[in-house]
Protein backbone atom coordinates (compact mmCIF):
# COMPACT_ATOMS: atom_id res chain seq x y z
CA UNK A 1 0.00 0.00 0.00
CA UNK A 2 1.79 3.30 -0.89
CA UNK A 3 1.27 6.79 0.83
CA UNK A 4 -0.45 8.84 -1.93
CA UNK A 5 0.45 12.85 -1.90
CA UNK A 6 -2.49 14.48 0.31
CA UNK A 7 -2.66 11.52 2.30
CA UNK A 8 -0.92 11.35 6.01
CA UNK A 9 2.56 9.96 6.41
CA UNK A 10 2.82 6.60 8.17
CA UNK A 11 4.05 6.83 11.29
CA UNK A 12 7.08 4.81 12.59
CA UNK A 13 9.49 4.97 14.95
CA UNK A 14 13.41 4.01 14.24
CA UNK A 15 17.35 4.04 15.94
CA UNK A 16 19.12 6.50 14.69
CA UNK A 17 23.24 6.23 14.51
CA UNK A 18 23.87 7.40 17.89
CA UNK A 19 21.43 4.68 19.50
CA UNK A 20 18.23 7.07 19.81
CA UNK A 21 14.83 7.17 18.95
CA UNK A 22 13.55 8.82 16.27
CA UNK A 23 9.71 8.82 15.80
CA UNK A 24 8.17 11.20 13.28
CA UNK A 25 5.40 11.49 15.27
CA UNK A 26 7.39 13.94 17.23
CA UNK A 27 7.92 16.43 14.44
CA UNK A 28 3.93 16.49 13.92
CA UNK A 29 3.09 20.54 14.43
CA UNK A 30 6.49 21.30 14.58
CA UNK A 31 8.36 20.96 11.26
CA UNK A 32 8.68 19.55 8.03
CA UNK A 33 10.31 16.60 7.28
CA UNK A 34 12.03 14.44 4.31
CA UNK A 35 12.44 10.85 4.17
CA UNK A 36 15.67 9.80 2.26
CA UNK A 37 15.36 6.39 1.83
CA UNK A 38 18.52 4.43 0.28
CA UNK A 39 18.92 0.44 -0.53
CA UNK A 40 22.67 0.48 1.78
CA UNK A 41 25.12 1.90 3.55
CA UNK A 42 28.71 2.20 1.81
CA UNK A 43 27.66 1.06 -1.55
CA UNK A 44 28.70 3.51 -4.63
CA UNK A 45 25.40 5.07 -5.30
CA UNK A 46 24.00 5.69 -2.27
CA UNK A 47 27.47 6.98 -0.86
CA UNK A 48 27.49 9.69 -3.63
CA UNK A 49 23.50 10.97 -2.97
CA UNK A 50 23.92 11.61 0.73
CA UNK A 51 26.94 13.26 0.29
CA UNK A 52 25.51 15.71 -2.20
CA UNK A 53 22.68 16.10 0.94
CA UNK A 54 25.69 16.68 2.90
CA UNK A 55 27.52 19.49 0.67
CA UNK A 56 24.44 20.81 -0.08
CA UNK A 57 22.88 20.39 3.29
CA UNK A 58 21.68 24.21 3.74
CA UNK A 59 19.21 23.52 1.31
CA UNK A 60 17.65 21.33 3.86
CA UNK A 61 18.14 23.63 6.83
CA UNK A 62 17.18 26.94 4.99
CA UNK A 63 13.76 25.47 4.43
CA UNK A 64 13.62 24.19 8.17
CA UNK A 65 13.11 20.41 7.69
CA UNK A 66 14.17 17.82 9.76
CA UNK A 67 16.60 15.50 7.13
CA UNK A 68 15.77 11.25 8.08
CA UNK A 69 17.96 9.04 5.82
CA UNK A 70 16.48 5.19 6.03
CA UNK A 71 18.27 2.03 5.40
CA UNK A 72 18.03 -1.82 6.35
CA UNK A 73 21.63 -1.35 7.49
CA UNK A 74 21.81 -1.96 11.67
CA UNK A 75 22.26 1.49 14.25
CA UNK A 76 26.33 0.45 13.93
CA UNK A 77 26.37 0.41 10.16
CA UNK A 78 24.91 3.98 10.25
CA UNK A 79 26.97 4.81 12.95
CA UNK A 80 30.41 4.30 11.18
CA UNK A 81 28.79 5.14 7.60
CA UNK A 82 27.68 9.04 9.16
CA UNK A 83 30.92 8.89 10.70
CA UNK A 84 32.86 7.93 7.51
CA UNK A 85 31.64 10.60 5.88
CA UNK A 86 31.00 13.50 7.54
CA UNK A 87 26.85 13.53 7.97
CA UNK A 88 25.42 15.94 9.96
CA UNK A 89 21.84 14.32 9.82
CA UNK A 90 20.42 11.07 11.31
CA UNK A 91 20.74 7.71 9.41
CA UNK A 92 18.04 5.78 10.80
CA UNK A 93 18.17 1.75 11.28
CA UNK A 94 15.27 -0.11 9.42
CA UNK A 95 16.71 -3.14 10.27
CA UNK A 96 13.77 -5.03 12.70
CA UNK A 97 11.99 -5.86 11.93
CA UNK A 98 13.49 -6.06 8.52
CA UNK A 99 12.46 -3.11 6.30
CA UNK A 100 9.37 -3.12 7.80
CA UNK A 101 9.52 1.40 7.67
CA UNK A 102 10.25 0.88 3.93
CA UNK A 103 7.30 -1.44 3.35
CA UNK A 104 4.91 1.32 4.47
CA UNK A 105 6.18 3.43 2.19
CA UNK A 106 6.40 0.96 -0.35
CA UNK A 107 10.07 0.86 -1.60
CA UNK A 108 11.00 -2.27 -0.06
CA UNK A 109 12.35 -4.71 -2.77
CA UNK A 110 11.25 -7.81 -0.91
CA UNK A 111 14.00 -9.83 -3.80
CA UNK A 112 16.78 -7.99 -2.99
CA UNK A 113 15.80 -7.69 0.76
CA UNK A 114 16.45 -4.00 1.01
CA UNK A 115 14.72 -0.79 -0.28
CA UNK A 116 15.07 1.42 -3.44
CA UNK A 117 15.75 5.06 -3.34
CA UNK A 118 12.14 6.62 -2.35
CA UNK A 119 12.30 10.72 -1.35
CA UNK A 120 8.76 11.06 0.99
CA UNK A 121 8.39 15.24 1.98
CA UNK A 122 5.92 16.06 5.00
CA UNK A 123 4.70 19.15 5.79
CA UNK A 124 4.30 19.76 10.11
CA UNK A 125 0.90 18.94 10.06
CA UNK A 126 2.41 15.03 8.91
CA UNK A 127 0.85 15.22 5.41
CA UNK A 128 3.08 14.19 2.12
CA UNK A 129 2.98 16.84 -0.16
CA UNK A 130 5.88 15.07 -2.57
CA UNK A 131 7.45 12.33 -3.09
CA UNK A 132 9.61 10.75 -5.75
CA UNK A 133 11.64 7.36 -6.17
CA UNK A 134 13.95 6.03 -8.89
CA UNK A 135 14.42 2.19 -10.23
CA UNK A 136 17.57 0.67 -8.62
CA UNK A 137 20.55 1.90 -9.45
CA UNK A 138 19.19 5.45 -10.63
CA UNK A 139 20.46 8.43 -8.24
CA UNK A 140 17.87 11.10 -7.21
CA UNK A 141 18.53 14.54 -8.98
CA UNK A 142 19.16 17.37 -6.40
CA UNK A 143 16.80 19.36 -8.31
CA UNK A 144 13.88 16.78 -7.36
CA UNK A 145 14.47 17.86 -3.90
CA UNK A 146 14.63 21.33 -4.42
CA UNK A 147 11.45 22.10 -6.02
CA UNK A 148 9.79 19.48 -3.36
CA UNK A 149 10.91 21.65 -0.58
CA UNK A 150 9.46 24.98 -2.53
CA UNK A 151 6.13 22.73 -2.00
CA UNK A 152 6.44 23.05 2.20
Amino acid sequence: MSVAVGEKAPKFTLTNQHGEEVSLASFEGKKPVVLVFYPLSFSGTCTGELCEIRDNISMFQSADVELLAISVDSKFTQAKFAEDQGYSFSLLADFWPHGAVSELYDVFLEDKGHGTRGTFVINAAGVLVAKFITSPGEARDLNSYKKALELL
